[in-house]
């Protein structure tokens, strides 16, 4: 899995360089000023489409705006609201959620034109059953221009990255984490979690896109309302902090956010990435995945199904993914407080670092870093060397906030020392292990250390020391490393001892299942495209056996399984944001002759 990653990582850093989020950025105030700023718009004219103000039951589609809205939301409203955003926040600090915030506003005009355009080249061909996408739009816009063999190419790119990430993001992601809050919650095996979830998903994605609007109508709006409702009470406990949180997120938006206790810090650019990524992976803007659901809306109007579209991000981004930001910093569920007092174990005696040389095919040294002793274990049947120390005995606090110790839990503790790390903007780096509770009675618990390897790059300011003095750690503690949702039912637990674990356990449920579903569907279109009809019923199998593939141990740490969805989400743009521009024109002079018409009075209202 190692290898597999680094690939990703690699993959993933032409994907997401600096400029391809600065383009994302630009097309997204292009639109913005372009269609004399959609997002006012959406705001006011959206919400009166989806009231149902503008509806006629003879316009062809399926689904009303409502439910339209309902399924392209719980496609967005998920586990990266309230996992996505904890990772942002743990990796590039409170600066993250400002460039949440710059990317909600943009994505609200991308979401306009984007959901624009598949409805004017949406296939209705079939009443019960109509198709829409970026596909569509770039095979039919280009057939139009004569261009229908390149059309037809674009569109099976397309549907090749929104494959990638409908079984990445949109699906591994999701029972990746409900399986590790539920083990969290539970004791339970992750596979058990995902065979529950395989067939929850099964039982509504039988029925096409009329249960899974009905179902999302319905699941959206109380999943939202339930977990805004107990985020608030948790800020109303924490009012007095919120003056210095929103003035951290500001401040280190353009400036590192400095290390401290279980943070090891974050540069400006790191914020930046990370921020605008989870954005971007809760909200979809850009990728064309939306305009698959709202191209089974009712309406004869394109443009207002692209402004009842606009709404997505705003409260996706605006709303959800703000209030799991603001309960994580408010609470200091980031740093978990001074030295011992914040810790969930204390080492009798600290650890030292261990250095672990080997020697490549080229004769290269090969360096490493872990901590305590240099032990040989077997992992999935293939012999390792890691380090290994005892377990400490687990804090009060940390029992009253995360239970006892569990075998495979994940850890770390910080270590410092040996330069600055570009990433962090600190000397600081995170170690990381898994508590280990052997079935033998007689043999003690311990903790199996990560190898930190130089050549990979995690600690390339290390590799200086060869022969110098080894980072030490910071404090002789031991955190548990709440990865992703864990980490905001940590933040809630700190306020409500036990009630952060339940409630997210139960909100993670409701947003997983929802989120698998509708991408189930995108996915589907995007083999209709392909393939045809007659491969749907293939694409659902593998699409419920993935879910409990993911929950087996194939990804078990934050950075494999953030790489995974990275890797869909950026695919998805790097082809949408073409079809976008080249398109852009068509979907602009739609909007300005309907809301012509609108601000003339000329579109029928029924009240």
């Amino acid at each position: 899995m190692d290898r597999f990653n680094d690939v990703l990582e690699v993959v993933n850093g032409v994907i997401w360089a600096d400029w391809v989020l600065y383009t994302v950025l630009g097309t997204g105030l292009l639109f913005t000023i372009w269609s004399g700023v959609c997002q006012y718009r959406a705001l006011t004219h959206g919400v009166a489409v989806i009231a149902g103000r503008y509806d006629d039951p003879e316009d062809p589609g399926v689904i009303s705006h409502f439910q339209a809205l309902s399924a392209a939301l719980s496609a967005t409203v998920g586990l990266g609201n309230i996992g996505g955003v904890a990772i942002a926040i743990a990796i590039g600090g409170p600066g993250a959620v400002f460039w949440m915030w710059v990317v909600g506003l943009a994505g609200m005009a991308l979401k306009c034109t984007e959901v624009t355009q598949s409805m004017l080249f949406r296939n209705t061909d079939d009443p019960d059953n109509p198709h829409g996408g970026p596909m569509f739009v770039v095979s039919e816009g280009m057939k139009q221009w004569g261009l229908g063999a390149l059309g037809r190419f674009v569109g099976v790119l397309f549907c090749l990255t929104l494959l990638i990430s409908a079984v990445t993001g949109g699906n591994m992601f999701q029972a990746w984490n409900v399986g590790d809050i539920t083990r969290e919650a539970m004791n339970l095996p992750e596979w058990v979690t995902g065979i529950v979830l395989a067939i929850l998903v099964a039982a509504v994605i039988i029925g096409g896109i009329k249960r899974i609007g009905s179902v999302a109508a319905v699941l959206v709006p109380f999943m939202c309302a339930l977990y805004v409702i107990i985020a608030l009470v948790v800020l109303a406990f924490n009012i007095s902090a919120l003056p210095d949180v929103f003035g951290s997120i500001f401040s280190t938006a353009f400036s590192a956010s400095e290390a401290e206790g279980a943070f090891i810090g974050g540069a400006a650019g790191t914020a930046f990435l990370w921020g605008m990524k989870r954005a971007l992976f809760s909200s979809e803007s850009g990728q064309g995945s939306s305009p698959i659901a709202h191209s089974a809306a009712r309406t004869r109007e394109p443009v207002s199904e692209g402004v009842v579209a606009g709404l997505e991000p705003f409260i996706d981004t605006m709303v959800v993914c703000t209030l799991t930001a603001l309960v994580i910093l408010s609470t200091g569920a980031l740093t978990r407080g001074d030295g011992i007092d914040g810790a969930d174990g204390v080492f009798e005696t600290p650890p030292t670092i261990a250095v672990y040389e080997t020697t490549d095919d080229d004769g290269a040294i090969q360096r490493a870093w872990t901590l305590g002793t240099l032990e040989s274990f077997r992992i999935d049947g293939e012999p390792v060397v890691l380090g290994r120390t005892d377990l400490p005995v687990r804090t009060t606090a940390g029992i009253e906030l995360g239970g006892a110790w569990r075998n495979a839990d994940s850890v770390f503790t910080i270590a410092a020392g040996g330069g600055e790390n570009e990433a962090t903007a600190s000397n600081r780096v995170m170690m990381t292990g898994k508590v280990v509770i052997p079935e033998e009675a007689d043999t003690a618990p311990y903790v199996r250390w990560d190898l930190i390897r130089s050549d990979r790059g995690e600690v390339a300011h290390w590799a200086a020391l060869i022969g110098g003095d080894l980072p030490t750690l910071v404090e002789p503690v031991l955190y548990e490393d709440y990865k992703g949702a864990t980490l905001t039912a940590y933040a809630i637990n700190r306020q409500f001892p036990g009630v952060g674990t339940w409630f997210i356990l139960i909100a993670s449920w409701l947003f997983a299942v929802s989120t698998m579903i509708s991408w189930s569907y995108y996915g589907e279109q995007g083999i209709v495209f392909l393939f045809g009809d007659w491969a749907v019923g293939f694409y659902k199998i593998i699409y419920c056996v993935l879910i409990v593939l993911a929950t087996t141990g194939i990804v078990t740490t934050t950075k494999e399984i953030g790489n995974l969805s990275d890797l869909g989400t950026g695919l998805m743009l790097w082809v949408n944001i073409p079809i976008m521009l080249v398109f852009g024109a068509a979907a602009m002079a739609a909007w300005r002759s309907y809301m012509v018409r609108l601000d003339a009075g000329e579109l029928g209202r029924h009240d």
